[in-house]
């Protein structure tokens, strides 16, 4: 019988969902987490604050969705490039700036695309990393607290992006005014970003570089101590966490804290578009509605409570420009949005117990004759919760409020979900969707 998941191990693996939004290869937020811890080690930190700053660094991206529209507009196309791109210059430089948004706005249009968008976003470059890092950090730190964890973790993630210099954002903190877990995390995934990007000789480069502005000079000395540990680098490109586990609580997540986990997940996912605000959690109050109806057990209805919240979890994968599209997708577009669900099975299935809730959740555009996707099944390879998930979602879809159109109503949504009866969805799903919503509206009316 598989082990139960611990905190540590749950929020690592959802971590790889937050390196999809950052535009960041696979397991950018835990390998910072662990150039962290070993610079805390370094400074002779205590195992206590060492967890804390193992937790703050896989959670430091959580608000990272809440500013992926306002990316979104301001550059146009694929926000994650520029999340991405802007990790690897000095931002703080003016003229490195303009050179950033001259390159990173509407990438493959026209020079008149580009100039008109840039001329939309004028204003004080700094003024503008403020206001979206501001958004990111806000929410990041509340996510921090709604999953239980201190002040000290959530003001790590809080004052991720301040400078030891006063130019950072969104606050211009100096010096000891950031908290040292801020400061150790700031410098931690600079470097990793630089690492995995151009090599370890490029990252001591950029420490050098950036002593004394970003970073305070302990800080740097301290990171120069450990350059010749080549066993400790060599390790990070195997994203191997085996040396730092003795350090972290290894007991069993308590269900209370693997659902708390689910919802603030269902939060960051929802907040990548404004479309989607509140989407995860209706889902899977519909999808719970009919477990119920169909009789399913306590465990069998907790797995599916837990698949519904984190079902999408691979649409962080998706640019924005693509889930804000109000018109119809090009074949490309809609190649991209077919990943998604590859994307939520590859983060939840690595969890211990979670492969259930994986092959669950990443069934959900799956169609009873075999056209859906990702995987093509067909009707006797999709067993009921998967049937009752899927018709939760389109159901979700059709009758909550568009920014291009008001709710549908729920004899209109049914209506049209039952012209794929058979072939899309299954029929006692949409029976018993008729009879909890549709049977309620018109005895209410």
């Amino acid at each position: 019988m598989d082990r139960s998941p611990t905190k540590a191990e749950i929020l690592g693996a959802l971590s790889h969902a937050l390196d999809l939004v950052e535009g960041q290869p696979e397991g950018h937020a835990e390998r910072s987490a662990r150039i962290a811890l070993r610079l805390g080690q370094q400074l002779g930190l205590d195992d206590a604050t060492l967890n804390n700053l193992y937790f703050a660094g896989v959670l430091k991206d959580s608000g990272c969705s809440n500013n992926a529209v306002r990316i979104a507009k301001m550059f146009g196309g694929d926000e994650h490039l520029s999340k991405k791109a802007v990790k690897l210059i000095d931002w703080t430089n003016a003229l490195e700036s303009v050179k950033f948004a001259f390159q990173y706005t509407e990438v493959g249009q026209s020079l008149g695309s580009k100039l008109r968008r840039m001329a939309a976003n004028i204003g004080p470059p700094g003024q503008v990393m403020n206001e979206v890092t501001e958004a990111r950090c806000t929410r990041g730190a509340a996510i921090a607290a709604r999953l239980g964890f201190g002040l000290d973790v959530a003001d790590a993630v809080l004052y991720l992006d301040e400078h030891w210099d006063g130019q950072g954002a969104p606050y211009g903190k100096r010096g000891d005014e950031i908290p040292l877990m801020a400061q150790i995390l700031c410098l931690a995934q600079t470097f990793e970003v630089f690492m995995v990007a151009f090599g370890l000789t490029n990252a001591y480069d950029m420490l050098a570089d950036r002593q004394g502005k970003w970073f305070s000079p302990e800080l740097c000395a301290a990171m120069r101590a450990l350059e010749n540990e080549n066993e400790f680098w060599a390790g990070q490109e195997a994203c191997d966490m085996t040396p730092f586990r003795p350090l972290l609580d290894e007991s069993a997540a308590l269900d209370a804290d693997i659902d708390s986990i689910c919802e603030a997940f269902a939060m960051i996912i929802d907040a990548k578009s404004s479309f989607t605000a509140e989407h995860s959690t209706r889902v899977t109050q519909y999808a719970v509605a009919l477990s119920l109806q169909f009789g399913f057990d306590e465990g069998q209805i907790q797995t599916m409570r837990r698949a519904g919240l984190l079902h999408d979890i691979g649409k962080l994968g998706v640019p924005t420009t693509i889930l804000e599209k109000p018109g119809r997708l090009d074949e490309a577009e809609f190649a991209r949005v077919r990943e998604h669900p590859k994307y939520s099975d590859s983060i939840l299935r690595p969890i211990p117990t979670f492969a259930a809730i994986a092959e669950l959740a990443s069934s959900h555009h799956e169609r009873l004759d075999g056209k859906g996707y990702w995987r093509g099944l067909g009707a006797e390879q999709l067993p009921l919760d998967a049937r009752i998930l899927t018709a939760a979602d389109v159901f979700d879809a059709l009758t909550a409020r568009r920014p291009y159109r008001d709710a549908m109503p729920v004899s209109e949504a049914l209506a049209i979900m039952r012209k794929d009866e058979g072939t899309a969805f299954d029929g006692a799903c949409l029976a018993a969707l008729s009879e909890i919503y549709e049977d309620k509206q018109l005895a209410a009316a």
